[in-house]
């Protein structure tokens, strides 16, 4: 069996399968999650047990947004008519954890921090890249490895380019390209973060608030402080 604890992103597997049973009853919305679930967690990851996260109510992020309202941009955006049915499917069936207070992301992180090469992050969101250790997408059937370094490097990336999904502005005219090139010669988390400060003509405030909002936890209750040192 596979060594590593599959850690899994509920909140994921539920759009994806909820938007593809759009036009589907709730049970075969229901057993085409339990079939991909089956094959991802006991085929494809050759494990005989996984955990999993379901973000809940709530958000800590909310109240540390001050440029623009955190997922402001998504006051409107369509559900899958089975989201509710399918999140309360994998509770139930798979127990996977509702996380109040923060989201699936930060459970996860917390979760795959603590056993580290023990386990293995399963999204196939890449907000999840500034977490060291196993990833694995299930849509590419993709495994592959963050160490420490790649790893702050991708959430400096973050904070230099936004994140148009949950509504967190940037820099104007920065993608991951400019912003690789921003972080080039960074070769520690210090150097790194003094290139973003930098690119930010110095605006400390705006620097923070985007750290500390796309910072995923890795410990309970982490909020980002810039580094010291």
């Amino acid at each position: 069996m596979y060594s590593k604890l599959p850690i899994i992103d509920g909140d994921i597997l539920c759009y994806r399968v909820g938007f593809a049973c759009n036009e589907e009853t709730e049970a075969v919305a229901i057993k085409t999650m339990a079939e991909l679930l089956e094959e991802l967690v006991f085929i494809d990851l050759s494990s005989d047990d996984c955990v999993g996260y379901l973000t809940g109510s709530n958000n800590f992020r909310y109240d540390i947004a001050k440029t623009q309202p955190y997922k402001g941009n998504r006051k409107d955006a369509p559900r899958p008519i089975h989201l509710h049915r399918l999140r309360e499917y994998l509770h139930t069936a798979w127990d996977f954890r509702v996380v109040d207070g923060q989201e699936a992301d930060d459970a996860i992180g917390i979760h795959a921090t603590s056993l580290r090469d023990r386990s293995v992050i399963v999204t196939i969101d890449k907000d999840l890249d500034m977490i060291p250790g196993h990833h694995y997408n299930p849509v590419k059937k993709e495994s592959y490895y963050i160490d420490d370094k790649e790893a702050i490097k991708n959430f400096y990336r973050q904070i230099l380019t936004g994140d148009k999904v949950d509504n967190i502005e940037g820099l104007r005219g920065i993608g991951p390209k400019k912003a690789d090139k921003i972080l080039a010669e960074a070769d520690t988390e210090m150097k790194m973060y003094e290139a973003v400060l930098k690119a930010y003509d110095n605006n400390q405030e705006r620097v923070i608030e985007n750290g500390q909002l796309l910072w995923i936890r890795r410990k309970d209750d982490e909020i980002w402080q810039p580094p010291t040192q």
